[in-house]
């Protein structure tokens, strides 16, 4: 289908944003952006020709040479409006966000309001992008650090948080003093292109900002390309590892954060109330499509009698659009994603892991072709199987059972993955000893879902991440700089005159 028969069809196609302008793609190829509870085609979504990325490029190029020497305090002011375009948008943007990922409206407003923070940040850049000063480290002579921009930089986000992640790459790049080139999820661009409208309101100048759309293509493009001097990841590890790769070799800077298996270890000590309501929300909210969530469960001792009581909360949850009101777990972001998630639970049927609650095929009244589902327990989960060593990504939790602190640390510090980990402890002893010696980047003691605020950093390690600094907080001004050291010295025409020194010696 070409652009003009999409438009007489009435179905809108999504725009790339190359030097300021909305421009429609020449490609021949296209995509549909399908609203997963109910599969009606809101959008068409080009994959851009090799021609359209190295136009984005080459706009973002010509515009660092500009951007990088705007005040800092006019960067600072963009995203102060920026900040507030968002706040005012907020009703839309979320409605925009579960028609084409399928989220509840309360959790895609909790994706913005994720992602407005770091605006909120960016605007305090004056206080961040800080060199450091040392006077008279000799006889007249001062040392001193400039944090400086790198030129056009580049991010590639993934289809489960299609505001938030998009709002932690650009805006600290832009404020920091590069330009951008942003390669949206092909899945669910729509609000991302929205937040790029109001950023483009707030200020941004044409040519800092740009938008590519596509798949692999695009991907390799903007690893290969050239100028672009860093490229941040977040999605799955298969992609993450093969970015992180490519774009190193091309000799670029890289962060990817990528897949996890992140353990809840609850004591029996712990709160059992509060405990099992905050492992039920943090495994099936946004349908376990978080590269945070919780999905998987440690019991230690006597709390793996609480197993049923866990198994009543879950299903007590409502499965329906993320339009419905009242609604707790909404649809998978597509039949492929639905199709693989039912496979992964026949697997753990099939290799001995206890289903005590089974998702699959729920009835949804109006919303018989949506991707949907329903809130899935395993029990008995043993390392080796699949739906342990492989990461579900769907409203999956699987529960371990072990005998003691220590064999819980064990069993967590023995997977691979290390984005995010919890214990559930009244014991302070406990929490300590657990936060000592597990090892995983972020941890959480009594919350299921240690995300930082971007004041700090995000901090996901081992096969979770590639790439030594995070995608926000302290870290990621370090990621988007360049540090250049300068010795000065200045001599009055007393002191100029000292003679040839041959030594290494600044005095």
């Amino acid at each position: 289908m070409n652009t003009a028969t999409q438009a007489a069809a009435g179905i809108p196609t999504v725009k790339l944003l190359i030097d300021g302008a909305f421009v429609d793609s020449r490609t021949s190829e296209w995509r549909d952006v399908v609203n997963p509870a109910t599969q009606d085609v809101l959008a068409r979504v080009p994959f851009a020709t090799t021609a359209e990325v190295d136009a984005a490029v080459a706009a973002a190029k010509e515009a660092f040479k500009t951007w990088r020497k705007t005040p800092i305090s006019t960067r600072a002011r963009i995203f102060l409006k920026y900040q507030q375009l968002i706040r005012e948008h907020m009703q839309e943007l979320a409605a925009i966000l579960t028609a084409e990922q399928g989220k509840t409206l309360p959790d895609a407003e909790g994706d913005v309001f994720r992602g407005l923070e770091v605006v909120e940040h960016a605007a305090g850049i004056g206080n961040l992008q800080l060199g450091e000063l040392a006077n008279n480290v000799a006889n007249g002579v001062d040392t001193y650090t400039l944090l400086q921009p790198l030129g056009v930089c580049a991010g590639i986000t993934p289809f489960n948080f299609p505001a938030m992640i998009p709002l932690w790459m650009f805006p600290m790049a832009i404020a920091t003093g590069n330009t951008f080139v942003l390669k949206p999820s092909e899945q669910d661009p729509m609000v991302t292109m929205r937040l790029v409208e109001l950023a483009l309101e707030a200020g941004i100048p044409k040519g800092v900002l740009n938008v590519v759309h596509g798949g692999p293509d695009v991907v390799n493009a903007i690893c290969d390309h050239p100028d672009i001097k860093a490229v941040s990841f977040v999605g799955s590890t298969k992609v993450g590892t093969h970015v992180y790769q490519r774009a190193a070799l091309a000799g670029k800077r890289a962060q990817c954060m990528m897949g996890a298996k992140n353990h809840a270890v609850v004591l029996p000590d712990a709160n059992k109330e509060q405990s099992l309501n905050a492992m039920v929300g943090a495994a099936f909210g946004a349908a376990g499509q978080r590269c945070m969530a919780a999905s998987t469960l440690v019991l230690v001792g006597e709390a793996r009698s609480w197993i049923p009581d866990l198994v009543e909360k879950a299903r007590a949850l409502k499965v329906n659009a993320g339009t419905e009101a009242g609604t707790d777990v909404g649809p998978v972001i597509s039949c492929t994603a639905r199709s693989r998630i039912e496979g992964m639970i026949a697997s753990g049927v099939d290799e001995g892991a206890r289903l005590v609650l089974d998702g699959r095929n729920p009835a949804i009244p109006g919303f018989e072709k949506g991707n949907f589902v329903g809130p899935t327990i395993f029990a008995g989960v043993k390392p080796g199987m699949r739906i342990y060593d492989e990461e579900i990504f769907g409203p999956v939790l699987v529960i371990l059972e072990v005998d003691t602190l220590d064999d819980a640390i064990a069993l967590v510090n023995a997977n691979p993955n290390g984005n995010g980990t919890a214990v559930f402890t009244q014991s302070g002893w406990a929490a300590r000893r657990f936060q000592e010696e597990i090892d995983v980047g972020q941890v959480g003691i009594n919350l299921p879902i240690p995300v930082p605020v971007p004041y700090f950093s995000f901090t996901g390690s081992r096969a979770s991440k590639l790439g030594d600094l995070g995608p926000y907080g302290k870290q990621v001004v370090a990621f988007y700089t360049q540090t250049k050291t300068v010795i000065a010295r200045w001599f009055d025409e007393e002191t100029a005159a000292h003679g040839v020194n041959t030594t290494i010696s600044l005095k």
